[in-house]
């Protein structure tokens, strides 16, 4: 490793342009995608912002830590699906599920009574075509200008990606279950 110094003088100008409501996405084959977007949730919540989380892949009666914390803290987060797509017993049922939720997802970002909406996992019922891209960017670029939406799971279609304001590619450069380990309690839930 090579030791540098820190820097003491700003790299860059900051920015003069105006705020606005952004849309985020967490894309790519690492892990961290969905934890990062909770984080901006956190982030929001703590500085009074209304933040409203939806989960595409996760069952309305889900109970994971985020889950519990973001109950505790007065967060809503609600459930869409019926898990993913290899634990489904009926993939129409998962679609119109998908369907559905995106429809309150819809009314909650054209409402403009959040600061932050999460659509996690959202990636794979667009991926499945269980949800029309097309809509779903139509529902981004007429959001009120002040709402922020943030958009998680692998693939990221090119057309998402060019609309959005900052885009993070998560890249797996080792994974523990790789080695054998399990997936553990308050690391993956």
């Amino acid at each position: 490793m090579q030791i540098e110094k820190p820097p003491v003088d700003r790299q860059a100008e900051k920015p003069d342009g105006e705020r606005r409501g952004l849309i985020l996405i967490h894309t790519g084959d690492g892990k961290g995608k969905s934890t990062a977007a909770f984080g901006l949730a956190l982030r929001a919540h703590g500085r009074g912002k209304v933040v409203k989380i939806y989960q595409f892949m996760k069952v309305p009666s889900a109970r994971f830590g985020e889950h519990r914390v973001f109950e505790q803290l007065g967060v809503p987060i609600e459930g869409l699906g019926d898990g993913f797509s290899w634990k489904s017993r009926d993939l129409e049922h998962s679609a119109q599920l998908a369907r559905d939720g995106w429809a309150r997802c819809a009314e909650t970002i054209s409402a403009g009574t959040h600061f932050l909406v999460v659509l996690d996992e959202i990636m794979y019922p667009i991926r499945y075509g269980w949800l029309d891209l097309q809509t779903v960017i139509q529902v981004l670029r007429d959001r009120p200008s002040h709402v922020s939406v943030v958009l998680t799971g692998r693939g990221a279609p090119q057309e998402l990606v060019e609309l959005a304001d900052t885009v993070t590619e998560m890249t797996l450069v080792k994974h523990h279950y790789n080695a054998g380990v399990p997936a553990q309690r308050g690391i993956e839930d």
